[in-house]
């Protein structure tokens, strides 16, 4: 399974982070999102990888090289204008024959990819969206009443939310939703079968999942780092 990696991102809310150093190349504890993502894709055996960039994309490709130094095959793909999430699929359409992977450049997991691609598999859907359940703090208390009366109280309850974890595996029927070198996002992407009554899967993500999209998450993920991914090791070259 191939997969393609969003790395174009300008990463305005990351500031003044950004303004050196493109945002999938933030280091995070002895590495970077990107190697990150790379290594963790190569664990479950995903070594042809697309990285789609537009935003300092020679800095990122400089960076990475070929691949050889993590022991998978990268690509790049630039676009001249910004095309979404969906869109940079467009520019590698001809190499994309078999279901392949799609993620955001921003996004740390532990998820078991091989797994979820056996689920792909399983399930007669074109896409499968990845996705998280998040509790979200809730400033108010909640009222349990019956007809007039309050017959509890539950003080700032937690929202759970279930949200798009920036991760999908795409089925080649897919690339003819999916217009050439047009600005095209998921969003837009699911509404658009949902009103065709095309089926979309859901894979949900129990294992550690991260948005890189703040400073306080940047913050976060260099704890997380510790905890889930210190162990991911580029190979040593001779």
């Amino acid at each position: 399974m191939k997969a393609i990696i969003l790395a174009g991102g300008l990463g305005t809310r990351l500031k003044p982070f950004t303004e050196v150093i493109p945002k999938p190349l933030l280091p995070i504890g002895e590495s970077s999102v990107l190697e990150i993502q790379i290594l963790s894709l190569k664990k479950h055996g995903i070594t042809d990888i697309i990285i789609a960039t537009n935003h300092m994309a020679e800095y990122v490709e400089a960076f990475l090289g070929n691949g050889d130094k993590y022991g998978v095959r990268l690509q790049f793909s630039k676009e001249r204008e910004p095309l979404g999430t969906c869109g940079p699929v467009s520019l590698v359409r001809e190499q994309l024959t078999e279901p392949f992977l799609l993620m955001n450049g921003d996004v740390l997991t532990t998820l078991d990819f091989s797994k979820a691609a056996a689920f792909a598999d399983s399930i007669a859907a074109n896409l499968l969206v990845m996705t998280k359940e998040i509790a979200v703090p809730f400033q108010f208390g909640k009222i349990i009443s019956e007809g007039d009366y309050i017959v509890g109280v539950e003080e700032k309850p937690d929202l759970k939310l279930e949200i798009l974890a920036g991760i999908y595996i795409f089925k080649p029927p897919m690339l003819d939703l999916i217009p050439r070198g047009a600005y095209y996002g998921i969003d837009t992407l699911i509404k658009d079968m949902i009103a065709r009554h095309l089926k979309i899967a859901k894979y949900p993500i129990r294992e550690y999942w991260l948005d890189i999209g703040r400073v306080n998450d940047y913050e976060v993920a260099q704890e997380a780092y510790r905890e889930h991914f210190a162990g991911l090791k580029k190979p040593v070259t001779p």
